[in-house]
Formats: C-alpha cells, sequence, structure tokens
C-alpha cells in the first residue's frame, strides 16, 4: 500500500497540476475571446451612434434652417409692410402740404375779397351820403322830413287796409269760435279726464240691460238716493249703456257699494230697506276680507307679531292706488327689496321687510288727514308698540324725518326703485302740469323772448320773440337753441316742435 500510495500520489498531483494548468489556458483563451468580441461589439455600438449622431445633427441642422427661412419670410412681410406705410404716408404728407397751399392760396385771396369789398362798401357809402345830399338839395327837403311824410302817408293807407281786414278777421271768428272752442274742449277731457277723475275715483259697474238700470234708480230716485246715503258713494247714471259710475274718493266705499250693487242686482230685490240690510251684509264682509288680506299678506311675507289693526291697514292697501300702481302690490315690493338688501349687507332682513311693509300705512288710515303720510305712518307705528327704527324708517322714506338708522335708507331705496321701475306708475295731471311750466319757463330764460306757450299736450312749444331785439336770423338760431337746451335738460315723451314766431306790430290811439 504504501509503494502503491507512493506512486498514486506523484501521478494524482501531476494529473492535478496538469489539470490546472490546462484550465487556466482555457480560460485565458476564452477570456482574450470575450475581450476581443466585447472591443468589437463596443465599436460596432460607436459606429452606430455615431452615425445616429450625425443624422440628429443632420436633421437639427435642418430644421433649424428650415425656422431661419421662416422668420426671414416674415422678416421681408414686415419690411415690405412698413415700406407700403411708408409710401402712404409719404403720399397722405404731399397731400396735406398740397391741400396746406391750397389752403394758403385759398385765405390769401379771401383776404383780398374782404379788402375789396371794405374799399366797395367805403365807396358806396361816400356815393350814398352824395345821392342823399343831391335829392335833399332837388326836392328842397331833408331826409328826416321825407320819411316822416312817407310814413303818414303809408299810415294812413295801411290804417285803411287794417280795418277792412279786422272787420273780415272778426266775422270770421265769430262764425267759427263756438266750433273750435268745442274742439278745444273736447281734446282736453280726451287727453286729460281719462288720467285723473277715472283713475283716482271712479269705479265702472257693469249691468246687463237698461231695465235693471231703471230698478237701481227706483220710483222717483228713491232706491238710488237709499244706496247714495247707505254708501257714501255718488251713482252716475248716464247715456253710457249697460253701464254705471260709482264716484268716490274712498276705494272703500266705492267696492262695498259695487259689491252691494252686485248683490241686489242678482237677488233681484231692490228697495231702500233691503239695500240698508245688503250694505250692512256687505260693509262686515268687507272687513272681514280685508283683515284676511292683511294677515295672509303677513303669512306670506313671514312678517308676525303685528297688531291688528296694522294688519287691517295692510289689508285695506288692496284697494288703494298711488299714482295707478297698487298700494299693497307696491308694499310688498318694498318689503322685499328692502329684506334683499339688509342680506346683502349684513343686516336684520326680517326687521327690514317689517319696515318696507308698514311704510305706506299712512296712506290708508282715516286719522288726521292733513299730516304727511309718512309722518302719519310713524305715529300709528308708534302707537302699536313697533321698534324705534322701524318708525323711524317710516317717517323718513320721503326725508321728512331724520334717519338715525340703517334700515331708514334702505326702505327709501327700496320704494324708489319700487315706484321708479317702467310701468310702476303713471304719469298724473300735476307732474305733467309742471313738465309744461318748466318748458314755458326754460324758453322765457332767453333774451328777447316776450311769452311762451306749450300746447298740443307739451309736444309743441310756441315762443314769442320781440322783434327789435331779435332778427330773422337769430329767430333760426335761437329755435335750435332752444330745442338743444330742452333735449339736453329736461325728459319728455316723444318729440318737441319749437315755433319761434316774430311778428312787427304798429300799434296807434284815436283820440
Amino acid at each position: 500500500m504504501e509503494i502503491i500510495l507512493s506512486i498514486l500520489l506523484p501521478a494524482v498531483a501531476s494529473f492535478a497540476l496538469a489539470y490546472y494548468v490546462g484550465n487556466n489556458i482555457i480560460l485565458k483563451k476564452r477570456r482574450e475571446e470575450i475581450l476581443k468580441n466585447a472591443e468589437l461589439e463596443g465599436e460596432n455600438i460607436k459606429k452606430e451612434k455615431i452615425f445616429q449622431a450625425k443624422e440628429k445633427f443632420l436633421q437639427l441642422k435642418s430644421e433649424h434652417e428650415q425656422q431661419i427661412m421662416e422668420k426671414t419670410g416674415l422678416v421681408t412681410q414686415h419690411e415690405n409692410r412698413l415700406k407700403q406705410r411708408e409710401l402712404i404716408l409719404n403720399q397722405q404728407a404731399s397731400e396735406l402740404q398740397r391741400k396746406q397751399k391750397e389752403t394758403d392760396s385759398l385765405k390769401e385771396h379771401i383776404k383780398a375779397q374782404l379788402e375789396h369789398l371794405e374799399k366797395k362798401q367805403e365807396d358806396y357809402e361816400k356815393l350814398r351820403i352824395e345821392a342823399i345830399q343831391k335829392i335833399e338839395n332837388i326836392a328842397g327837403l331833408s331826409a328826416l322830413d321825407a320819411k316822416n311824410q312817407l310814413i303818414e302817408t303809408m299810415r294812413a293807407e295801411a290804417k285803411s287796409e287794417s280795418m277792412s281786414y279786422i272787420s273780415e278777421v272778426m266775422d270770421e271768428a265769430r262764425l267759427t269760435a263756438s266750433k273750435e272752442a268745442k274742439r278745444i274742449v273736447i281734446n282736453t277731457i280726451q287727453r286729460i279726464a281719462p288720467e285723473t277723475a277715472i283713475e283716482n275715483a271712479v269705479t265702472v259697474f257693469h249691468i246687463e240691460s237698461d231695465e235693471i238700470k231703471g230698478r237701481i234708480i227706483g220710483r222717483e230716485g228713491r232706491n238710488i238716493r237709499a244706496l247714495e246715503a247707505a254708501t257714501g258713494v255718488e251713482i252716475v247714471v248716464d247715456d253710457t249703456p249697460e253701464a254705471i259710475l260709482l264716484s268716490a274718493f274712498d276705494p272703500v266705499r266705492r267696492e262695498v257699494a259695487r259689491l252691494a250693487l252686485h248683490q241686489l242686482v242678482t237677488d233681484g230685490r231692490i228697495h231702500p230697506a233691503r239695500i240698508e240690510e245688503v250694505v250692512t251684509k256687505v260693509q262686515k264682509q268687507l272687513e272681514d276680507e280685508i283683515m284676511e288680506t292683511g294677515k295672509r299678506t303677513c303669512i306670506d311675507l313671514g312678517v308676525h307679531g303685528l297688531h291688528a289693526e296694522l294688519v287691517k291697514l295692510i289689508g285695506r292697501m288692496k284697494y288703494r292706488s298711488s299714482y295707478g300702481q297698487n298700494l299693497l302690490q307696491h308694499s310688498r315690493e318694498v318689503a322685499n327689496i328692502s329684506s334683499t338688501l339688509a342680506s346683502e349687507l349684513g343686516l336684520n332682513p326680517k326687521v327690514a321687510k317689517r319696515a318696507g311693509l308698514l311704510h305706506d300705512i299712512g296712506k290708508v288710515s282715516d286719522e288726521d288727514p292733513e299730516l304727511p303720510h309718512a309722518i302719519l305712518g310713524m305715529k300709528l307705528a308708534e302707537k302699536y308698540k313697533e321698534k324705534p327704527e322701524i318708525c323711524n324708517a317710516i317717517g323718513s322714506h320721503h326725508e321728512e324725518v331724520e334717519m338715525n338708522s340703517l334700515i331708514a335708507p334702505l326702505v327709501l331705496v327700496s320704494d324708489a326703485i319700487s315706484g321708479a321701475r317702467p310701468g310702476a306708475r303713471r304719469e298724473v295731471i300735476e307732474s305733467y302740469i309742471k313738465r309744461l311750466k318748466e318748458m314755458e319757463d326754460l324758453a322765457l330764460s332767453y333774451p328777447g323772448v316776450t311769452k311762451t306757450y306749450a300746447i298740443q299736450a307739451g309736444r309743441e312749444l310756441r315762443v314769442i320773440v320781440g322783434s327789435e331785439q331779435v332778427s330773422d336770423q337769430d329767430s333760426e338760431q335761437l329755435s335750435l337753441d332752444i330745442a338743444r337746451k330742452i333735449q339736453d335738460e329736461m325728459v319728455y315723451p316723444g318729440q318737441v316742435k319749437i315755433t319761434v314766431i316774430r311778428e312787427t306790430r304798429a300799434v296807434s290811439f284815436a283820440k
């Protein structure tokens, strides 16, 4: 075994050494091959990247050159436009220079003409004076004496002709005066009466036939007298077919009379005792309806805790109008607008709504009608224990009381918004007359104007001027000036025709 081991160990050692050396040689060759392959692959990748970089460079260069060409084109376009503008400006400058030269030449020509005219005027004045002197020498009279004689002759002739003309005019006026007066009155009634009496004080009650109208009148008018005495309303029975007019300035009375007539006509029994019974019943029903309207309005608006009398006054607003606008509807609008404004400003919207609803209660109260309705409404609110800020807002919404709360100006503004919106109110006779008066006073402020008349409902203004102060040419300019001033300073419907009349009058007295 020892011999075998001594033989095998060297052999194994030699084999292991040979295997190790061979394996190292193989690994070295493989490593060299791998390095060689890696170098080849790296060279290929390098060449590929260089090629890609060249392609990218060429692409960027092409894009850059294209951008440069586009910008160059834009710059060329701008240069062309600037050249065109410069050419146009040069042309305009040349045209202006030419016109300036023409203007200077024209000024020189006009100046020369004016100098020539002044010289001609001086020559004419000298010739006129010489001619007057020659005429005076020939006639043996001075110019003033000849003028006086001519005036006396013309005065006698004019007097004779004017007397004849006056006689003709008087005869014609007598024939047409009655017809013209009727026409003027009818036009006036048609234009004004519907806006005043009917709007404010009349209710039309329609009936089916004139037979019912006779039953309403009664024997010798007893039924109509009983109805007027019970309701306090004037009942107008005229030739209008199938209609009766109820006239009274208290809208509640008119409503009582209307409802009572409706029940009497429906029932058919019309006599004094029945009339009194029906009127009493209708008054009670209307009082209940007024209270119910007030309560429903308060509930709709969310206003609670009002005194019963204030609720009743709110209900009465339903039967009252202000400049053609229903008072209850107006008060509801003011309440809602005030509440909205208060919410936007961070104030109490409920207090604002309450003040807006109550701001016009003075218009429907029967107490002390001589007071302004705002002051009366404030006193009523104080009487029924409303808060001081609400009372102040009611009293100051027409600035008759000093405002001492933030709610007061909101109510004032809301009232103005509701009343001034388009279609809310109609122009009444007072504002109509005021507008015509302002138009006449405006024309009277011009020098030389003696009288002014606004006619045709303010659609024409006739201005009479003194012939000594205003010439015919001045009359045209005055008409334009008045028209321009009315257009700038006044508010009026449609258009206004300005007619300036200039006349010369000669007046003499027979003694």
